[in-house]
């Protein structure tokens, strides 16, 4: 499609907007009004069957609401005076013939059909609220390529790499941001999340080196707790990392951000391999309808219970009990669950901290037994 083209067709979509609301005899509001006054009187009725507004109430809005209604209704049976009809063709002629006449002369003037793109320079130097967050980077990357020692704009730049899935150039810009500006808690805590996600979840060497240095500074950030605690988890210390995870959850102040995602880690780490096993069979899940899944689902689970009462030691169910009535919303059986569980694995002091622990993580527990 041609450039002209493309620039005629524009032009008429531009007439047709103007000449369309001339080509309407009806005044402009009264249409608008009809429907607000009918609403109106809608919502009266409706608020007096509901017993919002008394009768009486009701009766004197109705009247007033339809005396407005009429008199719009009058308003809108009058047409525009014959002195608007002369108006109207004046427009009419404009927008035909002067508008585009004015228009294509006007670009033969001042039009550059050839000049390129605005470069992105330009773009870049536009206010912020203008910008995209890709463009706003680039402007900070331009920045820091003509000073590479401002610490304050490594600094602003690596959570924002993090939060856009550019994990490597955060671990550049934290380490810039530490060697000029000094350590800091949150500094060597945002080197290591940085790390680990370089790495792909896994807390290398180097990044736990960090999260160490971000707790020397500050013994109570929970980023670094978190994750030295999946530090722990990975390499095979379960107790240690339910320590860290299960302190997160009870020394967490009321809405903290980061509890859920403790809670998770900490029912996780007390399910372990045993625990994580599905309560359910997913082949004959598979075979029911949905109409009858939930109460397939709820069929299994009692199964379990059952069997459990005849092997009550079995722990890796035990916990799979606790957690499939959690998931099904029935706190009181999942209470109850884990209370058989505890007295049937008295004992054993790990399985009652591991049972204790995942209702702690199922938020069904305030704290630790």
């Amino acid at each position: 499609m041609s450039l002209g083209l493309v620039f005629i067709i524009m032009l008429a979509g531009a007439v047709m907007a103007v000449l369309w609301p001339l080509s309407r005899r009806r005044l402009a509001g009264e249409g608008s009004d009809l429907a607000v006054y009918r609403d109106q009187l809608d919502e009266v009725e409706r608020d007096r069957v509901r017993g919002m507004i008394g009768d009486k109430e009701a009766e004197a809005a109705s009247v007033e609401l339809s005396r407005r209604l009429l008199a719009a209704a009058e308003r809108a049976k009058a047409v525009a005076p014959e002195g608007g009809k002369g108006r109207r063709r004046v427009v009419a002629i404009i927008a035909l013939f002067v508008l585009p006449l004015v228009s294509a002369v006007a670009y033969m003037e001042l039009g550059r059909p050839d000049l390129p793109d605005q470069p992105l320079s330009a773009r870049l130097s536009a206010p912020a609220d203008q910008q995209d967050i890709a463009v706003l980077i680039g402007r900070v990357e331009a920045e820091l390529q003509k000073r590479p020692d401002d610490g304050q704009g490594w600094e602003a730049i690596a959570p924002v790499y993090l939060r856009t899935d550019r994990p490597q150039d955060a671990v550049k810009a934290y380490s810039n941001a530490i060697r000029l500006l000094g350590p800091t808690a949150g500094r060597e805590a945002g080197l290591g999340e940085a790390l680990t996600m370089s790495a792909e979840g896994m807390v290398t060497p180097e990044a736990k080196a960090a999260f160490q240095r971000a707790l020397a500074l500050d013994q109570g950030m929970p980023l670094a707790r978190f994750y030295l605690g999946r530090a722990a988890d990975q390499s095979g210390d379960r107790v240690g990392a339910a320590t860290i995870y299960r302190e997160l959850v009870t020394e967490a102040p009321p809405n903290a951000p980061w509890i859920e995602v403790a809670r998770q880690a900490l029912a996780e780490t007390a399910l372990g391999e045993e625990g994580r096993a599905p309560a359910v069979d997913p082949q004959a899940l598979a075979a029911a309808t949905p109409e009858n899944r939930l109460a397939t689902i709820r069929g299994m689970v009692e199964g379990l219970e059952a069997r459990l009462k005849e092997t009550p030691g079995d722990l890796g169910g035990q916990l799979r009990l606790v957690r499939a009535w959690a998931m099904l919303g029935d706190a009181d059986r999942a209470k109850a669950a884990a209370a058989s569980a505890r007295a049937a694995l008295k004992d054993d002091a790990a399985a009652v901290r591991r049972i204790d622990d995942l209702m702690l993580g199922l938020g069904l527990r305030d704290g630790p037994a």
